[in-house]
């Protein structure tokens, strides 16, 4: 059967239909997921057209899967994160919605001062145990969302809830028509969808979704969840792994619309910036994030970064404030006690510092040289050196220029009496064996026994 297609308005075959295959033994994908060996890479040479929605956008979960691998956060704590993530989301809610655990009693008391805020991003959704229970739970506080787990690999289904393919699906569509009778919209997250039998399972259930959303007169939403971080974003790449091939799949065959879909990835395989960018580009408006990247393991796609892509990607920031950025990690690493490491993109201490001497003379005669853009006015984080043995006169100089805010004429040369002073301190540290960086309390204390006149801007 031929129709007019409303999204690329050709004429498409309609009549693909994947029932479900309801296999005797669990399909593990050996050829690709040898567990004693690294996972396969397969192509099939299929390219999918590339699909950028109109408008694309991020959600957090940096209260549902970041909480979930550090120290339970206080009330307050998660009141101040979400402040934050409206505050860095801006007045058009690129940053759209976040998800929130409503178990406990604390749980429920940091949902409802959230909610008390009447902040219109992010959006309070829930992440629920799939329970007649939890939907009234959810009901009841006044949320309109709420995430359901309904893992799809065989992985799952044989091996962890112990039932067959058919014994699953019936048994998720039950949740999800428990969740439309309470009014609530289900979020059904795809658990594992890497690991798929992506026109086995995934297609043949999700179309029984939509099925169930059109008499319901309720939407249902799709996280494709990268649960490993076995997503690949290569093109012609294969599936299960093809986070091209997945997003295409759900809407073709699936007729899932992009604002609808959502991709959720781990960070195992280094790819999960590269995977979330590819879903935006290949046609799902949503990209699931955690601040930091905080998550089960290697940790989920770093919102901050996406918030980068998103730039990148549109050409503007779309009101989003980057400046935020920085207290979020000033906010983690005080409040919180998170460690980031020091070298993590747009957060760590290192990240637009450097060592090398010769870095450093670039940046003494034009910062654009070696700094990635104007990291002050984005991030309100200057450029900056750390000095070592490599630093030399120039990261020295413009340590103490920047430290000190010394500028025009004030503004010390690499040749000047004190650089040559404080070089020949440093040079005899190492010479001792030092081995770690300066510590800016030290120089600020050989600078003040130096140059006795001088003071911190």
């Amino acid at each position: 059967m031929l129709e007019i297609s409303p999204k690329t308005n050709l004429l498409e075959k309609r009549s693909y239909k994947y029932s479900l295959q309801d296999v005797a033994e669990a399909n593990l994908q050996r050829d690709i997921y040898s567990y004693g060996t690294i996972p396969k890479v397969a192509f099939n040479h299929r390219r999918v057209p590339m699909s950028m929605p109109e408008e694309v956008w991020i959600t957090d979960t940096s209260l549902r899967d970041g909480q979930q691998s550090v120290e339970p956060y206080s009330v307050d704590q998660i009141v101040k994160i979400y402040q934050l993530l409206s505050k860095l989301g801006g007045p058009y809610g690129i940053i759209r919605q976040t998800e929130f655990f409503i178990y406990s009693k604390k749980d429920r008391e940091a949902l409802e001062k959230c909610m008390s805020l009447n902040l219109k991003f992010p959006e309070i959704t829930s992440w629920i145990r799939a329970s007649k229970e939890d939907f009234k739970l959810v009901k009841e506080l006044g949320i309109k969302e709420t995430g359901i787990l309904v893992s799809c690999s065989d992985y799952h289904i044989f091996k962890k809830m112990k039932m067959t393919r058919s014994q699953c699906m019936d048994y998720y569509l039950g949740t999800v028509k428990d969740a439309f009778d309470a009014g609530v919209i289900p979020r059904c997250h795809l658990e594992d969808i890497t690991r798929a039998d992506f026109y086995g399972f995934v297609v043949p259930f999700v179309n029984e979704l939509q099925a169930l959303s059109r008499e319901a007169g309720i939407p249902v939403k799709i996280r494709a969840c990268d649960t490993m971080g076995y997503g690949i974003p290569y093109t012609e790449a294969a599936l299960p792994r093809s986070v091209a091939g997945i997003i295409y799949g759900l809407q073709h065959y699936s007729d899932v619309p992009s604002e609808c879909l959502e991709w959720h990835g781990h960070n195992d395989f280094y790819k999960a910036v590269a995977n979330a960018a590819t879903a935006w580009l290949y046609g799902a408006c949503a990209v699931n994030c955690s601040l930091l990247g905080i998550g089960e393991r290697t940790g989920n796609v770093p919102l901050e970064a996406m918030v980068f892509e998103y730039a990148s990607l549109r050409g503007s920031l779309d009101g989003m404030d980057t400046t935020v950025i920085t207290e979020i990690a000033e906010f983690f690493k005080k409040d919180v006690g998170y460690e980031i490491p020091p070298m993590t993109p747009f957060v760590g201490s290192a990240f637009n510092a450097t060592r090398a001497g010769v870095h450093a003379d670039g940046l003494m005669k034009d910062e654009e040289i070696y700094t990635i853009f104007d990291t002050k006015k984005i991030l309100n984080r200057p450029a900056t050196v750390q000095i070592s043995k490599t630093s030399g006169l120039a990261g020295i100089a413009y340590w103490i220029n920047q430290t000190y805010g010394l500028e025009g004429d004030q503004k010390l040369d690499k040749r000047s009496d004190l650089v040559m002073a404080v070089k020949e301190w440093v040079d005899g540290q190492y010479e001792d064996g030092r081995q770690t960086a300066m510590a800016d309390h030290e120089l600020e204390m050989k600078i003040a026994e130096l140059a006795p006149q001088m003071h911190r801007a």
